[in-house]
């Protein structure tokens, strides 16, 4: 047996807006969410912007004691969660919650808790080190805090995969469903990587770019210029269910998940496989996964991090794998408007997926100004573009090797 499974709601906490009005607005119309660091004092640090979250209040959607006991990244997987159950229309009270399961991607957890209770342990001493230390920090909180507040006992899992995490997560919520073992999923991922330690620690890896006298543009992904990319925050959840579950409450329905692909390079740490095999073999699996050839590819949602390597390693992977018709196709990377948001990357470009789909308008690459020989495909410049999109493959790669690709379709028959 193999189920449909389908889109129904999404929520979305980003540099670039918060909730799926304002997401999807601010996203086709290419604004960036990049800026100076505000969350600690970077006035030492080589790059000193990120593109954060703006003026969250976990209180809007969290009761206030049970907030100050999360994490940010916590905080923003159960806001997110709460706005994509509203989204999906889906009462819970009305659901055999034994068979809604929730599988989140995080790639580095409660990573300021962790700095913040590390300096309370040097400077006060290992008696006054907080008892919630270790249930805010582990990556797994956020899962269980969704399940724990909506009493949700179906499987309950965190994807840890790096830069790959989120696109794991949605892809084994996919295959979770498909099998039968579930009804509803809520999947997705959330990251609240902007510390003083995160920022240092990749500026050390020389991974962040430096463009600090103009931030906005210093995430540019394919551009001739890029030097690196830039720190992001956030979550993006998404509901799939079964289409037969879907169609059983008469939901609305935003696409359907085709396809899902993973590999790894067994290269290198942090540098991608010089050859792209790794990514196209991920692409291939996703693509025969789906039963699709590749020319009937709309819309690649590219990982596309503003790296020199990465993103010329990527178009030749896709190259590799679409050939004439990588020409063809649209290609853009919204981490251009919204960083890198790490684990929660595949999250996030997963909602963009379904929702190119849903309204048919392809998202920019913005700051694109200077083109790369080496990176030669349609990459949407600088301005969205209203397109009919039947099917949108989504790429995510990660430290490690990990590569996983996501194909969503608009549901059909």
């Amino acid at each position: 047996m193999s189920n449909r499974v389908v889109v129904t709601g999404v929520g979305i906490i980003s540099p670039v807006g918060t909730g799926v009005k304002d997401f999807w607005a601010n996203i086709t119309a290419g604004k960036s969410g990049v800026g100076p660091i505000t969350r600690f004092d970077a006035s030492a640090y080589d790059t000193r912007f990120a593109a954060e979250v703006k003026d969250f209040d976990p209180t809007r959607y969290i009761d206030k004691k049970e907030a100050r006991r999360m994490d940010r990244f916590t905080q923003f997987a159960l806001a997110a969660t709460n706005m994509a159950l509203e989204d999906a229309g889906l009462d819970l009270e009305q659901v055999n919650r034994d068979r809604v399961g929730v599988i989140l991607g995080s790639g580095i957890g409660g990573i300021e808790t962790l700095e913040e209770q590390h300096q309370v342990l040097l400077k006060r001493g290992p008696g006054r080190v907080s008892p919630f230390f270790i249930p805010m920090m582990i990556a797994n909180m956020g899962a269980g805090q969704i399940a724990i507040t909506h009493r949700l006992r179906g499987c309950n899992l965190t994807v840890t995969s790096a830069c790959a995490s989120s696109n794991h997560a949605v892809g084994d919520a996919f295959r979770l469903l498909q099998w039968g073992h579930a009804d509803i999923v809520i999947t997705g991922g959330s990251e609240a990587p902007i510390t003083p330690l995160s920022v240092a620690g990749f500026s050390a890896m020389k991974a962040l770019s430096t463009r600090n006298d103009e931030p906005e543009k210093a995430s540019r992904p394919f551009d001739a210029g890029r030097d690196g990319f830039v720190i992001g925050e956030g979550a993006a959840i998404l509901i799939l269910e079964t289409l037969e579950h879907a169609q059983g409450r008469k939901a609305r329905i935003y696409a359907e998940v085709a396809g899902y692909g993973t590999s790894c390079d067994a290269y290198h740490i942090t540098a991608p496989d010089p050859e792209g095999s790794g990514a196209s073999l991920s692409m291939e699996l996703a693509l025969k996964d789906a039963g699709l050839p590749p020319e009937k590819v709309d819309y690649i949602n590219a990982h596309g991090t503003s790296t020199p390597l990465g993103d010329r390693l990527e178009t030749v992977a896709i190259k590799r794998v679409f050939g004439d018709h990588a020409y063809r196709l649209a290609v853009s990377s919204t981490k251009s408007m919204t960083g890198h948001l790490l684990g929660a990357a595949g999250g996030l470009e997963a909602v963009v997926c379904v929702l190119a789909i849903y309204h048919g308008v392809i998202p920019p690459t913005i700051n694109y100004e200077e083109p790369d020989p080496e990176c030669d495909l349609d990459y949407v410049p600088n301005q969205a573009r209203k397109a009919p999109v039947e099917v949108a493959l989504s790429n995510s790669f990660g430290f490690g090797g990990h590569n996983a690709t996501l194909i969503f379709r608009k549901l059909q028959g």
